[in-house]
């Protein structure tokens, strides 16, 4: 599927399929008394203050004012060559961790590049990352973040998308050695966002707890730790990975602990309380 521009699949369904609707549902995220309740201004900050975000993947109307926490952090600190967008595998098809094939991703509000000396950097000399179709054609923890990065930058970033199914800690750190040397070879100034909703379909109450342990353990800078405490304490976590990846580039870089932006439920936005779903803006800081 080399050079084929790859459609929208949850348009109209997750965020809105119309441009003019879609900018208007993304100000609303922006604006909620959820969200930052301020829009995004074009700034020209020369400082790179952060390793990269953690942003919900849901549809806008649940999860989309607290991605709008992550977004217009990420407005405010220089405009990055490259936003790598490490999502979780939700359909269970294709490679373990998997590079998108097209050179184009397209939304309602028009198309954005991906990065393709990165791509093919990570192609030829990846041990764990390879090009799939299957993985992503179908997925959208990836696609949902596009929309927010295209009303701040329009065209003028490229993503590099990565799919994930295998969610271990062991293919999280490699990942991110691998990234790593990447970034630094290709000399890019890359941003990670981890596509991540948290605890699944328990009460409001309790996914309150279940997430508040998960975020303790994530400030804690230890990975194996947030990985054994979803695991152990039966939290649902669908993008732990990516998670893990910011986690272990911040390491390498001598980060600082991470910094929660916004934490909700879909049962603060709906109203609907009795199975929720929990959302994360977090950002992990140079």
């Amino acid at each position: 599927m080399e050079g084929v521009v790859r459609e929208p699949i949850v348009a109209g369904y997750f965020y809105e399929g119309d441009s003019k609707k879609l900018r208007e549902q993304i100000k609303w995220s922006f604006l909620h008394n959820l969200g930052p309740r301020k829009l995004p201004e074009p700034i020209d900050s020369k400082e790179r203050i952060s390793i990269g975000y953690i942003s919900p993947h849901a549809g806008y109307i649940y999860s989309g004012p607290i991605a709008a926490h992550t977004y217009f952090a990420l407005s405010q600190e220089k405009k990055p060559d490259t936003i790598v967008i490490i999502g979780p595998n939700h359909t269970g098809l294709g490679k373990p961790v998997a590079l998108a094939p097209w050179k184009t991703w397209k939304t309602p509000l028009g198309k954005i590049n991906v990065d393709i000396i990165l791509r093919n950097y990570l192609i030829k000399n990846s041990e764990i990352i390879f090009p799939d179709y299957k993985a992503h054609i179908q997925e959208h923890s990836i696609e949902v973040q596009i929309p927010f990065i295209q009303f701040i930058y329009g065209e003028q970033v490229q993503i590099l998308p990565i799919s994930v199914l295998d969610q271990t800690p062991e293919v999280a750190s490699q990942i991110a050695e691998e990234l790593y040397t990447a970034i630094r070879e290709t000399n890019r100034d890359v941003i990670v966002i981890a596509s991540s909703d948290m605890n699944h379909y328990d009460p409001h109450n309790v996914t309150l707890e279940k997430d508040m342990e998960a975020i303790r353990a994530l400030m804690e800078m230890n990975p194996e730790k947030f990985y054994d405490t979803i695991v152990s304490n039966n939290i649902s976590v669908c993008g732990p990975a990516g998670i893990m990846v910011l986690m272990y580039l911040s390491k390498k870089k001598n980060g600082k602990k991470p910094i929660v932006l916004k934490h909700a439920t879909s049962g603060d936005t709906s109203g609907d309380k009795s199975a929720v779903v929990g959302y994360l803006a977090a950002v992990s800081p140079l």
